[in-house]
Order: structure tokens, then sequence, then C-alpha cells
């Protein structure tokens, strides 16, 4: 992690790139007035997929890519990960940071984008993207530093929704959006364009589209299928 920090959520300390904002303002006002306007966003339980694909995965470094109120990270922490979890909404931060609390755990917070972050390479044993609203670059600089993140043997695990032709929006996503938040999932970073840039370091372990199981009245109910996308880094 990064030497200099700031103040995160009720005192706790998040990384922040030395010499820059970790977050575009703008952004980040974007998604505090998201969560803002809910008293609650998401239903505080992990994703399905996460619990699906992690179970089998021995407990190490983890990296939550858009941590958003805090359940995956809380539930990853539970099970004896070393959790850094990213978010740009200070608001997502501070309802993860008392959902930690309320659990007994301590997950890193860091208030950042992704790339922006400037995490070490070859750092984690498991990048977790749920849902991530993680834009387009013509280089791919979003989808390159998430492969870059994750350690030799360790496991990058990319999931999304699966959109249809005639499905144009992206609205759930793990940590920003709710119905009648709309985004064009074009604009963002899909398992294919992940993939797609896998070589011979990387052993695909998973590459599906699946039902997505999810709570009947949680946002993004509306999505009933995911790509699952777990790949591991070979060296």
């Amino acid at each position: 992690m990064n030497d200099d920090t700031v103040t995160g959520p009720s005192g706790s300390d998040a990384s922040r790139p030395a010499g820059g904002h970790a977050v575009d303002p703008a952004l980040q006002k974007e998604w505090d007035e998201l969560y803002s306007a809910q008293e609650r966003v998401w239903s505080g339980n992990p994703n399905g997929a996460l619990v699906v694909e992690a179970a089998d995965l021995p407990p190490g470094r983890v990296l939550d890519v858009g941590c958003g109120e805090g359940a995956d990270a809380v539930w990853l922490a539970r099970r004896g990960w070393d959790v850094t979890a990213l978010e740009v909404s200070t608001v997502a931060l501070e309802r993860a940071a008392a959902h930690a609390r309320d659990a007994g755990v301590s997950p890193r917070w860091v208030h950042s984008g992704l790339v922006e972050a400037r995490l070490p390479q070859a750092s984690f044993d498991l990048v977790s993207a749920q849902y991530p609203a993680l834009l387009r670059t013509p280089g791919g600089e979003a989808e390159r530093v998430l492969l870059d993140l994750v350690a030799p043997g360790g496991v990058l695990l990319f999931v999304h929704h699966a959109f249809s032709e005639d499905h144009g929006e992206h609205g759930d996503h793990h940590d920003h959006g709710e119905e009648g938040h709309r985004f064009d999932h074009a604009d963002f970073v899909q398992p294919p364009d992940v993939a797609a840039l896998l070589d011979d370091r990387w052993e695909v372990e998973v590459n599906e589209q699946r039902p997505r199981v999810v709570a009947e009245h949680s946002s993004g109910a509306h999505h009933v299928e995911d790509v699952v996308l777990r790949a591991r880094r070979l060296r």
C-alpha cells in the first residue's frame, strides 16, 4: 500500500496516490448522491457469484473493487481474508465501515478509483470485481490494472450482468447503480474485454453465462443472467 494516507470513514485509513487525488470530485459527487438518495441501496448480503467462486479458495490478500456498502468485504474478512476494499463514494464507505464494525472485522478501506489507486502490482491472491463500473478506454487501462494486481498463483474473479441485444442499459451493479440510474453498458468494461487480454500466463477456470440468484426486491433483480470469468495467474 502507499505510505501516503488519508482519513477514511470513521477514522479508518484509506490510501491515496502520492501527489494527487484518488477520486475525481465530479465522479464522487455523482455516486455520493446516488447512495444518499436511499438509506440502503444493497441487501447487505455478499454477491452470489463471489460466494460460489471464492468458497474453495484459501484466505489470503484480496482486493474488493468497488466495495459499495461493504457486504462482500465483510464476508471475505469473516472467512479470514486480508481485505483491501476500494470505493469512490464516501457515503458508501461510511456504510461499509459501519457494517464491518458491527461484524467485528476490519477491512482496509481505500477511497479511490481502481486505476488511480496505484496499488502494488502482483500483490493480491484474489481480485474480486463484482459488477464494477469501470469505464472502457482505448488502451484498456482498467483491464490491464486488474490483471497486473493479481499475484502469481492468485485469482481474478470478474462478474457482470449478461446483456441482451435489446437491453442496452446498465442498471444494478454491485456498488454503483440502482433502479432509475441508467448507464450504457457499452461504456463499461465487461468480462470478455478482460478475457481477451489473457495470455499463456493465465489459466481460465470459469468463463460462462449463468443464472443469477438474487432476492426478489433487491436492486437489479430484473437482471437474470451473469457472465462469470474466473482466471488463475500461473506466473
